[in-house]
């Protein structure tokens, strides 16, 4: 299937804070040991540096955001999915843009209405809340 446009992936992607790995997908906001999804080990890291956040301060962010803008029923693939999280927390636009850039070509609409009725949620993580006892 051809787009009109070079893909080199839809990328998944995550953010390490304090020691954890968190994401979004169809079950909301999720944590787990870095690299610990079925996914396996990242393709790519990039380092965004230091926060001067408590990790108590972070999970409160992170829950706030769990009842709010990331709850897993606002999952979309294209729209509202794990790289429209970690953008919150804060990725690169090259991977942020990608999927209005898919949406963009003919082939991207055709596919639209099956693509978005797929959940995905990357198998191996914890759903996070801060009611969980860990984070």
């Amino acid at each position: 299937l051809h787009t009109g446009k070079q893909l080199d992936g839809i990328w998944h992607t995550s953010i390490i804070v304090h020691k954890d790995e968190f994401f979004y997908g169809s079950g909301g906001i999720s944590s787990c040991a870095p690299g610990g999804t079925l996914l396996g080990p990242p393709d790519s890291v990039v380092d965004l540096g230091n926060t001067e956040v408590t990790e108590e301060i972070f999970l409160e962010y992170l829950s706030s955001l769990g009842e709010s803008m990331f709850r897993g029923e606002s999952y979309n693939l294209f729209e509202h999915n794990c790289n429209t999280f970690s953008n919150e927390v804060k990725i690169p636009s090259y991977i942020t843009d990608l999927p209005a850039e898919v949406l963009a070509t003919p082939f991207g609409q055709a596919l639209r209405p099956l693509l978005d009725s797929i959940q995905i949620q990357p198998p191996g993580g914890n759903t996070f809340s801060r009611h969980n006892g860990q984070s």
